[in-house]
């Protein structure tokens, strides 16, 4: 065949695209192979026979001894593919900019990314994970948080208890997050309280934007913020502790956030995707899942359809005005 096939995965990271990236933008720098393959150059393998599949995982900050179990895994797709695949450490930008200029095949990303992957790629998911803290299984809720002893409460309808957020001290998981700035902007801009993502500080008393759901959240326990935006899962450990939890409580939420998932460039044969897909649906099994499951907390992959499990994404973006 006469193409090049890299697998990459990445999660939530900065989304804007900086020009020019290299192959090490993506951490190739930390990589190991599960077969022994030719190294060959990035900017030649478009040109030559497929002998390897590249797999990029993303740092994400619940993640722990990344690189050992990213080995593990690619060593059973290797198996299942029938060839060398090699496990990286990179981020969602990077790897964005790899699928653009055809440095890479496949991604796995999160709905923002993806959605940019399209638009810059023509890239699509056919997978998307299922974890147990997620309360739509490949989706999850963006959530509205206060502190136990907050005067806030939800009132009798998302309005209303948005509302009360009036003049109030915000603080948002980063300017790129989807469930900690995309969604609640979205919810806040469709419900008239916010003419536009660029109008936040005529409704709250101050907006700040965090590095993360636990600056988000670690501003709203340190009295610094009366409110955060972040992801259902971000109230249990590691973002924060058992006991932090306790003193917190969700105000609003807004369901439906997709989960992260596969995505695999248009130039990708049919045959040869669904030996992709086909592969990683091998870490569903019992001998694999365990493995699997430690990378980042995932129970399984689920088949999606790319417009149908995005759109929720899309029309956030729209309804924010984020995007038009």
């Amino acid at each position: 065949m006469n193409f090049r096939l890299k697998v990459l995965a990445g999660a939530s990271a900065g989304l804007l695209l900086a020009a020019g990236l290299t192959a090490n933008a993506i951490g190739i720098g930390q990589k190991a192979i599960a077969q022994t393959a030719p190294k060959v150059d990035l900017d030649l393998r478009a040109q030559a026979p497929i002998n390897r599949i590249r797999i990029v995982f993303a740092n994400r900050r619940d993640a722990t001894d990344l690189q050992n179990k990213a080995n593990q895994v690619a060593a059973i797709l290797s198996k299942e593919m029938g060839m060398p695949v090699e496990a990286v450490i990179g981020d969602e930008t990077a790897t964005v900019e790899a699928l653009r200029a055809n440095r890479a095949d496949v991604a796995f990303l999160g709905g923002r990314a993806a959605l940019k992957a399209e638009q810059l790629a023509k890239a699509r998911m056919y997978l998307a994970e299922v974890r147990s803290d997620y309360s739509g299984g490949n989706t999850y809720d963006s959530i509205f948080v206060v502190r136990q002893d907050s005067p806030l409460r939800p009132k009798g309808s998302a309005k209303q208890t948005l509302e009360q957020l009036k003049g109030k001290k915000m603080a948002f998981t980063s300017r790129t997050s989807g469930s900690g700035f995309v969604f609640p902007v979205g919810e806040l801009v469709g419900t008239g309280l916010v003419s536009g993502p660029d109008r936040l500080e005529s409704f709250f008393g101050n907006v700040t934007y965090g590095d993360g759901y636990s600056s988000a959240l670690q501003a709203v326990l340190k009295g610094q913020a009366e409110v955060a935006a972040v992801s259902e899962y971000a109230l249990l450990p590691p973002w924060i502790t058992a006991a932090e939890g306790k003193q917190l409580r969700v105000l609003q939420k807004i369901a439906g956030v997709p989960a992260h998932g596969i995505v695999i460039d248009d130039r990708v044969p049919a045959p040869m995707r669904e030996r992709i897909i086909n592969a990683f649906m091998k870490l569903n099994e019992p001998a694999n899942n365990q493995l699997f499951r430690s990378l980042y907390n995932s129970q399984k992959l689920v088949k999606v359809d790319h417009a149908r499990h995005l759109a929720s994404f899309r029309q956030a973006l729209v309804r924010a005005k984020l995007e038009p």
